[in-house]
């Protein structure tokens, strides 16, 4: 599997964004999972303006929790292969609908192993900021999210 980094999204990920997006659409995917809404904003600077807002309990929206949203960048050729979302704390919406993390990888980067990557990153950053115990969450038909969760030691 080739070597993906977690990277905060900045202005330079512009162009390469907007073609991850792109690709879902292209297959009719129009909710993005684990992207913070990055699908439905008006552009990408109030996407990089929200989720920054987001990593900060004095300015995350009112009935949102702190989150740390990164991108999943492929080392060889700095391409955003998926996104995912940390939460840093559960409301209860997320204990019920979401958990601590979403991700989701592009539609042609599938089944290559990205998503147990980017979820063994993902639980490695929930130490970091001090979560020993996370809760993830799929719909029972997504057999691949269901086996991602238990190859990252869910149950």
């Amino acid at each position: 599997m080739e070597c993906l980094k977690l990277e905060f999204p900045g202005p330079e990920h512009k162009q390469k964004a907007i073609d991850y997006i792109e690709e879902h659409f292209a297959h009719q995917e129009y909710d993005l999972h684990g992207a913070a809404l990055m699908e439905k904003m008006n552009n990408y600077e109030a996407w990089l303006h929200q989720i920054h807002k987001n990593r900060d309990p004095v300015t995350v929206p009112q009935g949102w929790v702190v989150s740390s949203t990164f991108f999943a960048v492929r080392q060889r050729d700095q391409a955003i292969v998926g996104v995912v979302n940390i939460r840093h704390s559960l409301n209860e919406f997320l204990r019920n609908y979401g958990g601590h993390i979403g991700y989701g990888v592009r539609p042609l980067e599938r089944n290559k192993g990205y998503a147990t990557e980017i979820l063994r990153q993902a639980l490695d950053y929930c130490k970091i900021i001090g979560l020993n115990q996370v809760m993830l969450a799929c719909y029972k038909e997504n057999e691949a999210s269901r086996r991602t969760i238990l190859k990252g030691g869910g149950m």
